[in-house]
This record gives C-alpha cells, structure tokens and sequence, in this order.
C-alpha cells in the first residue's frame, strides 16, 4: 500500500506538463514555479497523511482557484491562449473538491464549497451530479433541499425538478417548517413568472383587483359580488370535461387553476395537516404570500390562510393578526379602495377584541390583543410613509393608530411577567416617526414595569425635551 509521500508524489508528478507550460508562455517565473511545487508538495503531504482535516482541503481548493484567477489575468495581458491550461487548472480544484467530499462526506460547507465552485464554471452536468451526491447523503438536511430546488429554479428554470425536489425532501423532513415555507415561495416565483410572461405577450388583461376574488365564497356582508369568473367556478368546469383538453396555453389567466393559485393553496393545506393548530406557523406562511402582492392569486390565497386559521384558532393572537391585516394587504394607498380597506381592518381589530372576551383569564385576553394591536400598528406606521399620500387617509390612519395604540397601553399596564424588548422597540419606533403624544403614556406605563430600563428613561428624557 502507497504511503502518504508517495501519494503525494504522484499528484505533483502529473502536474509538471502543466508548469512546463508555464514556463514556456512565461506566464509564471521559475521562482514562482518553484513556489507553487513548493507550496502544492504542502499540501498533498498534510492531505494523504493522518489527521488531515476539511479545513486542509478546503485551503488547499482555495489556493488553487487563487492561482488560477491570476494565472487567467496574465495570460489575458500576455496574450497566451491556451484552452489546455484553462482546463487543467479547472479539473485540478474539481479534483481537489471531489476528493474532499468523498472523505469528508458529512461536511455540508465542503459540498456547498464544491457546488458554488461548479455553479461559477458552469458546468451545469457536474453541478447536477453534485447534487445528486449530496442529497443522497444527507437527505434529512432540509436546507440543501431548498438550495437544489431553488437552484433549478433560477438556473435551469425547471419548474417541474424543482417541485419534485422540494417534495422528496419532504418525504424525509415532513417536520421541517422552512422547508414548507419554502416550496410556497416556489410556488408562488412559478406564478409570478408565468403571469409576467403572459402579460408581455398580452395574453391576458390587466390584473383583477384585490377585492375582485375569492377562494371559496364572497362574504356578502365584506364583498359585492361581481360578476368573474371564480376559483370554484373553474373547478365545476374542469371538473365536467378534461382539463388538458379544456384549457389551452393561449387561454384567460383565471382559467388556469395553476394561476389561479390552486398549487400554493394546496400546499398550505397539506403543511397546515402537518403542523394542526400551528397558528404561528400558518402566520408565518401568510407572511410569505404577502410578499407576492402584485399577483391577481394572492388575495384568494391569503384569504384561505385566514379562513383556514380562524376555522381552526379563532382566538390565537397570531390567527387575528391575520385576520386584522387581510384587509389592506397589496392595495396601493393612493388607490379609491384603500380607505374602505382601512375601515375593514378597524372593524376587525375590534371584532378581534370580541373574540378574545371568550378567554378565561383577563391577562390572557388583554395580553393578545396587544399582540394584534402591536402587529397592526407596524402595519399601520408603514403607510405614513406613502408618497402623496391624501390628508384625509393620513387622518384615518392617525385614528386607527391612536385606537391601537390604546390596546397596547392597556396590554403594558396588565402584564406582570415578561421584558421590555418588544414593547421598548414599538416605542422607539413611533418615536423616530414623530408620535410623541403617543409615546408619552406609553413610556410612563412601561416605566412602572420596568423602572431601571435605561432605554425607556432615554425615552422618557426626549419626550419631555421635545
């Protein structure tokens, strides 16, 4: 059996064509070569001996992709073209990086080295490959799920791989919430590019409004109905006649239960059966929706979210945070629904209130409703910020944050355990928007629980100086 000199030797030995080659472009010096032997002989002798660690492969790879970013600067000034050289230094690192993660195959940083190594060559087999690999070894690790994924989908644009990967891994991670949270995201980035690409073709018209779609049925008593095409409507339709038949590439973009946001809601349902009362974790996946708020799907999609949480926890704080910012969520402040917007969200803030009242314990309800009221003023405090926003807006939105403001007041004064982050951020907060007069009480309140909190005296000192 070879030992570790004579491992090392062999490498070096298939590296001499190469350095000759350098030589004789007069790419590098003879004393720059003699560097690199030297430096190459160090590190193959501390990786073919005992002990040798990732850290050592991992410093090693970098070098080499070091000497080889000058290597391609030089020759780029000198002129040299050479397609065997480029080649050489690329299948070195590759080597380097493949030997790595075949003996330190439980190092993800190695793997995620490797990969973002290939991804910048492009070498679009080898990254596949890698994956491949990597995902084999480490199937329960949810994060390289998504970056598979998540790569396919940006590099490949392959929608179909992308979704395949993000449902094998949770066959193996069925408890991982970022992993669910993630296959939403990709859901929702597949419809978002598929309506842009319908839109540049002007297959289809301008997007519906917010208020101009629902899920399941319209609340008569929020919506007028109008007369579109629903979600359900289409069910019934696909459900008559074959689907693929019935609907074509060129058709409107309601028609397609793909765009309609049919996948997204299916997700959430499958991940809501996962995690049964997680309010928390159904918040979190609205919040991602949001993020999606130009797309005519989303106001069906966080409707079914909010339907689904206050079905299941009606009375958890994180459901009615929900429930409280539905109204206003991806409405332009300039536009003629917002006002109305605005008056719905009032209007669940107090029935927010109502539903809390069958709590048992008055801590209890008082101390959720300053969690809504809280989640509702940083929604509210947003909107300030408006560009032209109209006098009379600013006014409903002055209201609507005195009256939440009131519930956080009431919330501060009626705990007895807790600390003072969440409430010192708020107050920070309105303070550098310029709700002194809001502040003040808020600061005595929260004094008389916290009375040596530095950051509520400094508070206190600049309300009073101001």
């Amino acid at each position: 059996m070879a030992g570790a000199s004579d491992k090392a030797r062999f490498y070096l030995e298939q590296s001499v064509p190469e350095l000759q080659g350098y030589l004789r472009k007069k790419i590098f010096t003879k004393d720059e070569v003699s560097s690199i032997v030297k430096k190459r002989s160090g590190f193959e002798h501390k990786l073919n001996a005992r002990g040798s660690s990732a850290s050592d492969y991992a410093r090693y790879a970098e070098y080499e992709m070091n000497l080889e970013s000058l290597r391609r600067t030089r020759a780029k000034r000198l002129g040299a073209k050479s397609k065997s050289n480029s080649y050489t230094g690329q299948r070195r690192i590759f080597f380097i990086l493949d030997r790595a993660t075949r003996k330190f195959h439980g190092d993800t940083a190695l793997w995620l080295q490797y990969l973002t190594y290939a991804r910048k060559q492009k070498s679009n087999k080898r990254v596949s490959r890698i994956i491949s690999d990597m995902l084999r070894l480490h199937p329960v690790s949810h994060d390289l799920w998504i970056y598979a994924a998540n790569y396919t989908m940006d590099e490949r644009a392959d929608v179909t791989e992308a979704r395949a990967y993000m449902q094998r891994g949770l066959r193996f991670c069925r408890d991982s919430k970022q992993l669910w949270d993630a296959y939403l995201r990709l859901e929702m980035i597949y419809i978002s590019k598929l309506s842009v690409q319908r839109q540049i073709l002007g297959l289809d018209p301008p997007f519906p409004k917010k208020d101009e779609i629902s899920i399941n049925e319209q609340i008569a008593e929020e919506m007028v109905a109008l007369p579109l095409t629903t979600s359900e409507e289409s069910k019934q339709d696909c459900a008559t006649a074959d689907f693929a038949d019935q609907v074509s590439p060129l058709d409107n973009i309601e028609s397609t239960l793909v765009i309609a946001g049919a996948i997204p809601i299916a997700v959430f349902d499958a991940a809501m059966k996962e995690f049964p009362g997680d309010a928390s974790f159904g918040a979190r996946l609205f919040d991602s929706a949001t993020t999606f708020h130009g797309l005519p799907c989303t106001g069906m999609i966080l409707h079914h979210i909010v339907e689904t949480l206050m079905t299941a926890t009606p009375t958890n704080s994180a459901s009615l945070c929900c429930f409280v910012a539905e109204p206003i969520q991806g409405i332009n402040p300039g536009s003629l629904e917002f006002p109305g917007a605005l008056m719905k969200m009032l209007d669940r803030l107090e029935i927010s209130k109502c539903k809390l009242e069958s709590l048992q314990k008055p801590i209890e309800q008082t101390r959720a409703h300053g969690i809504v009221a809280r989640h509702a003023i940083n929604r509210i405090i947003a909107y300030f910020e408006a560009p032209g926003l109209d006098a009379d807006i600013r006014a409903v939105l002055s209201a609507m944050l005195q009256t939440s403001w009131r519930y956080c007041l009431s919330s501060i004064e009626s705990e007895a355990e807790g600390t003072s982050g969440e409430t010192v951020a708020l107050l920070q907060m309105l303070t550098a928007r310029g709700f002194k007069d809001l502040v003040r009480p808020g600061v005595a309140s929260a004094l008389q629980r916290w009375p040596e909190e530095p950051r509520l005296l400094a508070l206190e000192a600049t309300c009073n100086g101001g």
